[in-house]
């Protein structure tokens, strides 16, 4: 046993997988590699990530994150961050006469192109998700006329469509699990005849953090989820904490956010991050938490991920030249090149 002060009995479970997925990493490195090829200015189309750090960090040097497509003067470069964009926003772009980068997550993409498809063949598409989160906004916007939005359980009731054979639910990438799973028995109650996505739209790494806390919380005290509070992801990993029966949980960005209060009576706290933290804010929690004494840290694995997706084709062009051309009203070299 070695001394007796040895062991506080106080220890951290850390979840594994946490923090970043491949579609963020992506983004990121898109940004990054943007601004080196191209120089700043880099204008990007609403945080390119959910998260406040990632966000000061890239601005610093030289990212201008903007809300508004028209806020980007003519002539030059706008990437389109990792929730995705409604074809209105492309439009938009080109008539701003912007070169463009697309950096949305290609499991977005997916979703997309579902509900492209499915509206074509005419289904009516319910769309699991937040209303005014930024993927659904943008999945909405490729069949605006198809797709309504169902907003958890809670939201069934409401729900009309014209021909109960001909329904399809599809979802954001960051809900919870098991809400959304509880969201589509009340659909398929309602409308028995409703059809699946071919492939889960929940993304494996959505999934994979919410394995990860199930396993954690059911042991900890206390819960820390480091993430923005914009972030979906991050936002579902604190209640998953709390269903899981964990005593507590909470959402911080930076480890001095965390309150000292919620340390009383503790012994086990566990820790995670959302998709689009990185690991170096997770570092300095667990850093904290050493020096009130939670220096014993134990790995919780719930899963192994090796996905990683290739950068987006744009950066592989000169889009400064094709942007001062877009500027001069002389068009671009198209979408391909």
């Amino acid at each position: 046993m070695g001394r007796m002060t040895a062991s506080t009995g106080r220890r951290v479970l850390l979840a594994a997988p946490r923090g970043y997925c491949a579609g963020v990493d992506r983004a990121v490195i898109a940004v990054e590699k943007a601004l080196e090829q191209y120089g700043a200015p880099v204008y990007v189309r609403h945080e390119i990530v959910h998260n406040k750090y990632v966000v000061q960090t890239l601005e610093k040097k030289g990212a201008i994150f903007v809300e508004r497509t028209e806020e980007v003067p003519p002539g030059n470069i706008v990437m389109f961050s990792a929730h995705g964009v409604a074809p209105v926003v492309h439009e938009e772009a080109e008539r701003g006469r912007l070169a463009t980068i697309d950096a949305t997550c290609p499991l977005v993409t997916k979703v997309h192109k579902e509900a492209v498809r499915f509206a074509k063949e005419d289904y009516d598409i319910l769309l699991i998700g937040h209303e005014g989160h930024e993927e659904v906004i943008g999945t909405s916007g490729e069949a605006p006329d198809h797709i309504q939005l169902v907003d958890g359980p809670g939201d069934v009731e409401k729900v009309e469509v014209r021909d109960p054979s001909k329904v399809v639910w599809l979802s954001q990438t960051t809900l919870s699990v098991d809400e959304t799973m509880e969201t589509v028995d009340a659909l398929k109650e309602k409308f028995p005849q409703l059809i699946s996505p071919p492939s889960d739209d929940i993304c494996y790494a959505t999934q994979n953090r919410q394995l990860a806390v199930k396993q954690m919380g059911a042991e900890s005290d206390l819960v820390i989820v480091v993430g923005s509070r914009n972030s979906s992801n991050s936002k579902r990993l604190v209640e998953v904490a709390k269903l899981a029966g964990a005593r507590d949980a909470h959402l911080v960005d930076f480890a001095d956010e965390i309150d000292e209060a919620w340390l009383e009576g503790v012994t086990t706290v566990g820790v995670t991050s959302g998709a689009s933290v990185p690991e170096v804010l997770v570092e300095q929690v667990l850093e904290w938490l050493s020096q009130r004494g939670f220096e014993d840290v134990e790995i919780v694995k719930a899963a192994e991920e090796s996905i990683t997706f290739s950068l987006p084709k744009e950066l592989r062009r000169d889009l400064r030249e094709e942007a001062a051309a877009l500027a001069a009203g002389r068009g671009g070299a198209g979408s391909e090149a």
